[in-house]
């Protein structure tokens, strides 16, 4: 009896034996991660956008008077020179109506040469009756009423001068509207589009009706790409930058501009529902003007652009995987996990010593594709946690690693 009971107390400290030294082990085993060293290297900071070409001078040739078309002298494709013919509207209406004020200026004018005579005549005649009053031989009465037709043709004569003056206006106007009945090429350029035909009614614009565009007209030596830029990278962009281009229509070539124009306010989105809820993010509008363009290249074409934001040689750098954010006010120990960015979160790497895992504050710079440059807190050579994600989320200061295969081993 007594030696069944030490055999059983012997299993039973076997089994809880083998208890602690399972935690043991298991507490022990660590997480596997990737670890590679900081290490210097050149870094490209890259905007991305993408967009369409544009010509950088395009002008619409719109009607600015009602008017039936009844010629065009031109079609999509052509080129044509500053003051060719382009296209004319209906001027019956424009050149009865200039008629019509000359006819009137005329006939005013011939009325004014009847009212400065008679004018002149009573002005003779006022100038004999103060004479005969001032003698004494007629009376007050007669002086009066002879000043009172005087003011009259005074008042004739500038009444004619006030309508020759009006008619004068009205003609101006008149003659101004039969000009524009005829447009001419305002550029050296491409007829780039004509929705306009013969026979059409030409509307003027209003404020809620941008009225009939008759035909655009652009100069293509000059083409630029006018792309959206998100509102994290337009900070980064500047006036003069380098960018690439690429064409859909042309996969195989890369053009070369440079950013010539950005803008000061987001562009304006329009949505048919609109939800307070929902913040959506803004673009800029910036434009690249192209370099040597080809001639091939027609407005509207689908473009990308990688614009140099940023460039540094030899630099201090990390993978942007290793990078975690961590609660500056979590208790010593706590997991680094990619927390909402609230102004209380600091940002760093995961160091390796002595096996294990020690958390660095750093500084970073620019970003390039793969690697992030750090300005402030790490050391040429140390070796850092590079990944895996699942990894870096668990990790805590003093936690014990188990390194995976180092990048630069399996590189090798």
């Amino acid at each position: 009896m007594k030696k069944k009971t030490v055999i059983i107390l012997a299993v039973v400290l076997i089994v809880v034996l083998a208890a602690i030294l399972g935690l043991s082990s298991k507490k022990d085993k660590g997480v596997k991660v990737t670890l590679e060293k900081v290490k210097r290297t050149d870094l490209t900071s890259i905007v991305s956008a993408s967009g369409e070409i544009k010509p950088k001078k395009s002008i619409n040739i719109s009607a600015l008077i009602p008017g039936r078309i009844v010629k065009i002298g031109v079609k999509e494709g052509d080129v044509v020179k500053a003051g060719a013919f382009l296209l004319k509207l209906d001027a019956t209406q424009y050149e009865a109506n200039a008629e019509r004020d000359q006819a009137f200026i005329q006939s005013s004018r011939a009325e004014l040469i009847k009212a400065q005579t008679t004018l002149d005549k009573n002005k003779s005649f006022y100038d004999r009756q103060v004479n005969l009053y001032d003698n004494g031989l007629i009376s007050k009465d007669q002086l009066e009423q002879a000043k009172s037709q005087l003011d009259i043709s005074d008042a004739g004569v500038r009444s004619i001068n006030f309508q020759i003056q009006q008619a004068q206006a009205s003609l101006k106007s008149t003659v101004d509207n039969l000009n524009k009945t005829e447009f001419l090429s305002p550029i050296d350029g491409v007829i780039t589009s004509r929705p306009a035909e013969e026979g059409e009614m030409a509307i003027i614009g209003t404020m809620n009706n941008p009225g009939t565009v008759l035909m655009t007209i652009a100069d293509l030596s000059v083409m630029e790409v006018e792309v959206q830029v998100d509102e994290t990278d337009v900070i980064g962009v500047q006036l003069g930058q380098t960018a690439d281009i690429k064409v859909d229509a042309f996969p195989s070539q890369i053009f070369t501009g440079k950013v010539t124009e950005i803008g000061s306010s987001a562009i304006q989105k329009t949505t048919l529902t609109t939800s307070s809820n929902t913040q959506e993010s803004k673009d800029f509008k910036v434009k690249i003007t192209l370099e040597n363009p080809s001639k091939l290249l027609k407005p509207g074409l689908s473009a990308s652009a990688d614009i140099i934001a940023g460039e540094k040689k030899n630099v201090l750098a990390v993978p942007i995987s290793a990078l975690v954010l961590r609660d500056r006010k979590a208790e010593a120990g706590a997991p680094a996990v990619a927390a909402k960015r609230t102004g209380s979160e600091e940002e760093g790497v995961y160091t390796v010593s002595g096996g294990r895992a020690k958390f660095i504050p750093v500084k970073k710079g620019i970003l390039g594709e793969l690697m992030i440059e750090i300005t402030d807190g790490l050391a040429e050579g140390q070796e850092i946690v590079a990944g895996p994600y699942d990894a870096l989320r668990q990790l805590k200061d003093d936690t014990l690693i188990k390194p995976d295969i180092k990048k630069d081993d399996a590189k090798k």
